[in-house]
């Protein structure tokens, strides 16, 4: 019986999976005043930065989803990346370019930091994301903002309640296991 429930319902997720749901819209004003206080919340973060970043992050968000032809979810756009019918969109390419562009405005009171989940890559594939955090403190004290997880659509939660992923800095990943798979591959997310 579960055989016979699997062969039904396999058929049925994977097409979910592949139903075309358009262009992700972007953050609204709540959106942008909830990301604010959670970035101010950290700690010491001046209010004016914290909203810029949380604007900034929303609006390139939306900008890289459009330039990346989102219009489907994660997993199924990634396959057309790797198979080159897409240009961009693989978790480590949101996570550099949001990086990228938030570093540029040049915060004095916030910092940015990648992380990486299941670089071991036993069961999951691994996934990068970029993590906002106050000017001298850790990493993990900051806000994980990950617009690969839902196609397009700015996620982000602190990285203590991200219990979706078990975040790695980065940089000891890429020291674990080699520069040159991570420079080459990037994470697959």
């Amino acid at each position: 019986m579960k055989r016979r429930t699997f062969l039904i319902a396999a058929p049925a997720a994977l097409a979910a999976c592949a139903i075309r749901r358009g262009a992700p819209l972007p953050g609204t004003l709540q959106d942008v005043e909830a990301l604010t206080r959670a970035l101010v919340r950290m700690g010491p973060v001046d209010i004016t930065e914290a909203r810029s970043a949380a604007t900034l992050a929303y609006a390139e968000t939306h900008r890289l989803a459009l330039a990346y032809q989102i219009v489907d979810p994660p997993l199924l756009h990634n396959a057309q990346v790797n198979a080159g019918r897409k240009p961009r969109g693989l978790c480590w390419h949101w996570a550099e370019d949001l990086e990228k562009r938030l570093n540029a405005a040049g915060y004095a009171s916030l910092r940015m930091h990648r992380a990486i989940a299941n670089a071991n890559n036993n069961v999951r594939i691994d996934h990068s994301t970029a993590i906002i955090a106050p000017t001298g403190a850790p990493w993990r004290s900051g806000v994980v903002l990950d617009p690969w997880r839902k196609g397009g659509t700015l996620f982000w939660a602190s990285v203590a309640d991200d219990t979706a992923y078990d975040w790695e800095e980065r940089e000891v990943v890429m020291r674990r296991y080699g520069r040159v798979r991570y420079v080459r591959q990037g994470a697959s997310g």
